[in-house]
């Protein structure tokens, strides 16, 4: 039994040597650089001073906050309609696609942008195909605006929320519909009484992972405007490498408020939902 336990241990080796190499020492030196002053190395609070007194970074975690909400609530409202649809199509079909939604979240990035830029872009297909039409759909539409970071942003939330509520939408049994409305019950009551409360807990769930994942992209809204819009995850970055001189100790600080940011959502959704469950129970 000894043997078999230490040989349990053992394979366990290269995975905790991956977590302290790659998570754990690289947020132990974020941190501690994170209270350094530049060039000193002595403890220091200027970094988050310089955060707070600065309205440029102030601004750029109100920008980020307000895409995540934006890109949030518009693909939660999206994704509970196909969700829903999803569960009336033959079980085959719906294991098709939930495996398109699947590969679809990970198209993000780099690719995504320049997917939309082929597209949407100044020269993209459907923008010259529209100006030969002479439709005037996109007349108004400026991808590298704010209307475009919000289109791409809900591009990669939307098929991620799908994959999280569709088990949600699928817990709810046919047989409850069924009982339901032999007592009487209306689809609107039924949905009032009984599918929405059932349904909060994932909602709230998968609002607050869709922000978590909102607020830490970085490559696609670099990709898509550079360094033209302020948000967090840029002006880190741009610290990091430095547009002009770098100044990783500051970028530091800004990751770990923007860390400090996600964990409090987190913990919001969990009380949240813990709230949700308790009342509806």
């Amino acid at each position: 039994m000894k043997k078999r336990k230490s040989g349990i241990f053992l394979t366990m080796v290269p995975l905790v040597v991956f977590i302290l190499l790659f998570l754990i020492v690289p947020l132990v030196s974020m941190i501690h650089a994170s209270f350094t002053k530049g060039g000193e190395g002595s403890f220091s609070l200027a970094n988050y001073m310089e955060i707070f007194t600065n309205p440029y970074y102030y601004q750029s975690f109100e920008n980020s906050i307000i895409i995540s909400v934006s890109s949030t609530v518009v693909a939660m409202i999206l994704a509970l309609f196909a969700s829903y649809a999803i569960t009336f199509f033959h079980k085959r079909t719906q294991d098709r696609i939930l495996v398109l939604a699947n590969l679809t979240s990970n198209f993000a990035g780099i690719p995504l942008s320049f997917a939309f830029i082929v597209l949407l872009g100044n020269s993209g297909v459907f923008t010259i195909l529209a100006e030969k039409l002479d439709v005037a759909l996109l007349n108004h539409f400026n991808l590298y605006s704010w209307t475009g970071l919000i289109l791409i942003y809900i591009y990669f939330q939307l098929p991620l929320a799908v994959m999280l509520m569709f088990p949600a939408f699928h817990g709810i049994k046919e047989q409850w519909r069924e009982s339901a409305y032999l007592l009487g019950a209306s689809p609107l009551t039924f949905w009032k009484r009984i599918g929405i409360p059932i349904l909060l807990p994932s909602v709230a769930g998968t609002a607050s992972i869709l922000f978590a994942n909102s607020m830490g992209a970085y490559a696609s809204a670099y990709a898509l405007t550079g360094s033209t819009y302020n948000l967090a995850t840029i002006r880190i970055g741009a610290l990091i490498s430095g547009d002009i001189y770098a100044q990783p100790e500051l970028g530091s600080a800004l990751a770990v408020l923007l860390g400090v940011t996600l964990i409090v959502s987190m913990l919001i959704n969990e009380w949240l939902t813990r709230k949700v469950r308790r009342d509806v129970g």
